[in-house]
């Protein structure tokens, strides 16, 4: 059996690994396990630390902002037994003796397998402060801060930043684009802010999400920086890219990826283009709409299109004049057959996703940061991929589709 071709990613990762290896020397798995002691016992003294400083108010050597008559006293040393071995770690102290801390407990010498695997789970995933403080509470009986929480998921931040920059493929089949919107504090005040979300198909049929970024109010400049951010990463070719009717956003994947086909959506046209019409014209005028959009062919769809403005264009003149200005991008989908079709004429596969998104974070009106917000959606995110575990079924049809339509740029 041959050797299974590792993507671009799962080599740098793999090659990341070995250079981290060769730095910390580890040979065998007895390294590794000491390099685990390390890191539960760094993660565990890093919680501590953000318990004491909850509980005081003020951070270490911040004596402007003290506002207790309480203060750090030193450190005394614990010894944890664990299942990676003996731990020593080193927990502070108040000069009261109030300081009652939650993560390990005075008189604790053990620490569970379960909260380990927590631990670690924050420190390389992270989670919602809201969610990690009810289920300590729920599962260990242990309560633990909103702020002690934050602090300790902050560590998924570079995990983060480094999943926004891995390597990308060289071609992908179909990347859909598009932006959903949160409110986040930003010095003082609430403003609205776009996440750009962008989910690829690579030629095996394989779908990912490339990247989420966090900007100003929607807009094709924005836009434009990310397409130069995923030509950085190694995408040299984009066969079709999907998107919403955003002025300029043809304007921005052409100045990268002057190749590319652009197929705007669908419904984002129809539903853009008969948001008011009357309730008693909606059904007719949809099933007149309908002959346009599922034209056999770009000659039919035409003709529907003026048979349309011919019956609605004296009362709805405005829905007729917006599918003909936005026609050049609307009806890349014809040339194509009905597999390759149904995959770009919508962005039902990024609005899918964005739905699953919203769903989990309805809970938060407004985030407090940027990071906070990136937090929760790289979480929900690796919880909802875990489901796109293969290709369409269909994919086999799609691709030979593909290697004819673009032969000349999927040579080699």
């Amino acid at each position: 059996m041959s050797r299974r071709k590792m993507s671009p990613e799962e080599r740098a990762r793999k090659e990341k690994l070995r250079e981290l290896m060769s730095q910390l020397d580890i040979k065998n798995f007895s390294d590794i396990n000491s390099l685990f002691k390390e890191m539960v016992s760094d993660i565990l003294e890093n919680g501590l630390e953000a318990e004491l400083e909850d509980e005081l108010g003020y951070s270490k050597y911040d004596y402007r902002n003290k506002e207790t008559d309480n203060s750090r006293n030193g450190y005394s040393q614990k010894h944890l037994k664990t299942s990676f071995g003996d731990v020593d770690i080193n927990v502070p102290r108040d000069r009261k003796g109030e300081f009652e801390p939650q993560l390990v407990k005075k008189h604790q010498t053990t620490l569970t397998g379960d909260i380990e695997e927590k631990i670690l789970s924050m420190y390389a995933k992270g989670m919602s402060t809201n969610d990690i403080d009810a289920h300590i509470r729920e599962i260990y009986g242990i309560e633990v801060s909103d702020s002690t929480i934050s602090r300790i998921t902050d560590k998924i931040i570079p995990v983060v930043k480094e999943w926004q920059q891995r390597p990308l493929e060289e071609i992908y089949a179909v990347v859909f684009m598009d932006a959903i919107h949160y409110h986040v504090r930003s010095e003082g005040q609430i403003v609205k802010k776009a996440v750009y979300i962008a989910i690829g198909i690579n030629m095996s049929g394989i779908k990912e999400v490339l990247g989420m970024w966090i900007g100003e109010n929607e807009s094709a400049k924005y836009w434009l920086s990310i397409l130069n951010g995923l030509k950085n990463r190694g995408v040299e070719d984009i066969l079709i890219a999907c998107v919403d009717g955003l002025t300029g956003f043809d304007n921005a994947i052409e100045a990268v990826y002057p190749k590319t086909e652009i197929q705007q959506c669908v419904i984002h046209q129809i539903r853009n283009s008969t948001k008011y019409v009357s309730y008693k014209d909606i059904k007719a005028l949809m099933a007149d709409l309908k002959r346009v959009y599922a034209a056999v062919d770009e000659e039919t769809a035409l003709y529907e299109l003026e048979v349309f403005e011919e019956k609605w264009g004296s009362k709805y003149p405005k829905i007729a004049q917006s599918w003909k200005a936005n026609w050049a991008r609307l009806c890349t989908y014809f040339k194509y057959p009905p597999e390759v079709r149904t995959l770009i004429y919508t962005t039902n596969a990024i609005e899918g996703f964005n739905r699953q998104l919203r769903k989990v974070t309805k809970s938060k009106s407004v985030f407090p940061t940027d990071d906070s917000l990136l937090k929760m959606l790289y979480l929900a995110m690796i919880d909802i991929t875990k489901k796109w575990t293969g290709k369409r079924r269909d994919w086999g049809i799609i691709h030979s589709q593909l290697e004819v339509f673009f032969a000349d740029r999927l040579e080699g």
